[in-house]
């Protein structure tokens, strides 16, 4: 469907009423034919956020794994340094001079190895 040009037609502002040629009006954000004093762009707050999201996953993640390890390392109330001082001033820790072996145990789980 063709249109006429509009060259020697006047349309009315929607906002003031006053008769402007027709190729004078523009047409605004909300839709209304408007004269070139009362156009007004959109305001850019009205436009919708482009924020995607903090990115939360990791691309490919590797979980924990749970292995079963215990270390005990001498007896209980072995303690490999002794304190010298006083019990309000016994923050002063040096080595013990005794000789006391040390224990260690480490538990791991099976192991299994396939090969393709």
């Amino acid at each position: 469907m063709a249109f006429a040009t509009g060259k020697f037609s006047f349309g009315l502002c929607d906002y003031c009423g006053q008769r402007y040629p027709f190729n004078v009006l523009k047409k605004n954000w909300r839709g209304f034919k408007v004269c070139p004093e009362d156009y007004e762009p959109k305001e850019p707050q009205l436009e919708p956020l482009k924020y995607k999201g903090d990115a939360i996953a990791l691309l490919e993640p590797r979980p924990d794994r749970i292995e079963p390890v215990s270390v005990f390392v001498g007896t209980p109330g072995f303690s490999s340094f002794q304190s010298i001082g006083t019990a309000n001033n016994g923050i002063n820790m040096t080595p013990d001079a005794l000789n006391k072996a040390l224990f260690m145990s480490i538990k791991i789980s099976p192991v299994s190895v396939v090969i393709t």
